[in-house]
């Protein structure tokens, strides 16, 4: 395996891997993980399914930790597919970045996927009827749907910030690593180092 496989591979587990830590509740690395693993891999494919792997691995570990009375939040619940599909989506939106790793397409992308995961996730919370904040089972009408989407503006905020963080930390680290190592840099960065931040 080349070492900018090898060490993008790393930096995306890493990143799911911080999900076992304590955290703000939607402060998560997976719209980052997304992106960047899309976005970084000379494989598409492989770029496509290192999150979603990323994922389950951090998942089933939060799993084993909730089991052994760790944590209390679940790896493995009901509406986790979303969470997959969210991340397919975000990881295809990923793909638009491989040629244009700048600064504001990054922010843009990362932006973008912020309000997918947003969108899809509280779109499902809707659909599956689970509880409001206050127990209640949200209408299955439009104005269900929106109420949905408002109670989960709060958690919104850290969807953003942790978005933000984790996509400077990932394309901000390895464009700052292949300053100094050379086996990271692939031939088209090479090219056009002035164009691309990762």
């Amino acid at each position: 395996m080349k070492t900018r496989t090898f060490v993008i591979l790393g930096a995306v587990l890493l990143a799911a891997l911080t999900r076992l830590m304590p955290h703000p509740q939607n402060f998560a690395p997976i719209t980052a993980m997304g992106l960047f693993g899309a976005a970084t891999l000379a494989n598409r494919r492989l770029g496509i399914l290192t999150p979603l792997l990323a994922l389950f691995v951090s998942d089933l570990c939060i799993e084993v930790a909730n089991r052994m009375g760790l944590m209390t939040s679940w790896g493995f619940y009901s509406g986790m597919w979303l969470v997959y599909l969210t991340i397919f989506l975000i990881t295809l939106l990923g793909l638009l970045l491989r040629n244009h790793r700048t600064v504001p397409a990054i922010a843009g992308a990362t932006l973008a996927g912020s309000v997918i995961f947003f969108l899809v996730t509280n779109f499902g919370v809707w659909a599956s009827g689970a509880p409001d904040l206050y127990g209640n089972p949200y209408p299955q009408t439009f104005a269900g749907l929106m109420a949905s989407y408002r109670e989960a503006i709060p958690f919104f905020n850290n969807t953003l910030l942790g978005d933000a963080v984790y996509s400077t930390i990932l394309f901000g680290g390895f464009a700052l690593a292949k300053t100094y190592l050379p086996a990271l840099r692939d031939l088209k960065v090479a090219r056009e180092p002035q164009k691309e931040i990762a």
